[in-house]
């Protein structure tokens, strides 16, 4: 079977032989927002032609492919869901061919009945599923997830923008003046996460950032590994406050995933870290359900 995890900016896919090993793989440019309207089905057979040229017939999508922007809207299944829910909510795409199906999203609410979604980190949460059994898991990101996980299902999970923040105040904030680009600073990236820890908010703790600076007590060097810290130190303490776990399972690429296990030790978390190249797995466990494998 071929899997495919086609995004917003790029296109990610699997050869996937039964056994779920990955025999080629493909990343490119390429990702939704650069197809022209019709033409979906034109830009995946360009992709994975070769694979389809060697007899593969059954291609298994996920990610924003699946969104209004993309081929098929496919609507969210709401949590709990595992690969069973999910690959009965898979949605029929027509493929000259081929047998093509859309992962859905998957969406929950929080505690005060506010909605939240994923599309496309539910395929790395069920091959962690998979993995962990119960447990508390974190995917970092422009939208970081944390999940909880219990007997292969996906039971419930918050989406944190911290990624997407941390761009937007680095770059267009009045922090911007008073930072520089440089290598990572651990020592101020603590100094963030012992903040974040403290009272009085994250509106005033980013403008410390600032006042810091003009007290000299914050280099220009400092100020975005103090930001890091901070951003993803709140999110941390949110997500733990939360749920109350003292282990987390975590799947990131290397520089990230050393940014977040660094926070949670020193929250008092024990971290296990993942290949974040997960899709494959999670793709498989789906497509097993359709017995298809």
């Amino acid at each position: 079977m071929i899997g495919v995890d086609w995004g917003t900016s790029s296109l990610r896919a699997y050869r996937i032989a039964p056994d779920g090993a990955v025999l080629d793989r493909l990343d490119k440019a390429g990702g939704i927002m650069t197809v022209p309207e019709g033409g979906f089905p034109a830009a995946l057979r360009e992709a994975i032609a070769p694979w389809l040229a060697a007899g593969e017939t059954r291609v298994l999508l996920c990610g924003m492919v699946g969104s209004r922007q993309g081929w098929v809207e496919a609507p969210y299944l709401r949590c709990p869901a595992g690969p069973a829910e999910i690959a009965a909510a898979t949605i029929p795409i027509p493929f000259e061919g081929a047998e093509i199906r859309l992962v859905p999203g998957l969406t929950t609410e929080d505690a005060d009945g506010i909605p939240d979604v994923m599309r496309g980190e539910e395929t790395k949460l069920v091959a962690l599923a998979e993995r962990t059994g119960t447990a508390l898991a974190c995917l970092p990101g422009t939208h970081s997830k944390w999940a909880r996980l219990e007997q292969g299902c996906i039971t419930h999970f918050t989406t944190h923008m911290t990624g997407e923040a941390f761009g937007a105040l680095s770059a267009h904030t009045i922090l911007a003046r008073t930072s520089v680009e440089g290598p990572d600073q651990p020592e101020a990236f603590a100094r963030g996460v012992v903040r974040a820890r403290q009272q009085g908010g994250l509106l005033h703790h980013l403008f410390g950032a600032r006042t810091l600076h003009l007290m000299d007590r914050l280099k220009p060097e400092e100020t975005r590994s103090f930001l890091s810290g901070l951003l993803i130190g709140h999110e941390v303490t949110a997500a733990l406050a939360e749920t109350g776990a003292r282990h987390v399972e975590l799947a990131a690429a290397a520089r990230l995933a050393a940014l977040y296990e660094a926070a949670l030790i020193q929250c008092g978390v024990q971290v296990r870290r993942h290949d974040p190249d997960l899709v494959a797995a999670g793709l498989h466990h789906i497509a097993r359900s359709l017995q298809w494998v």
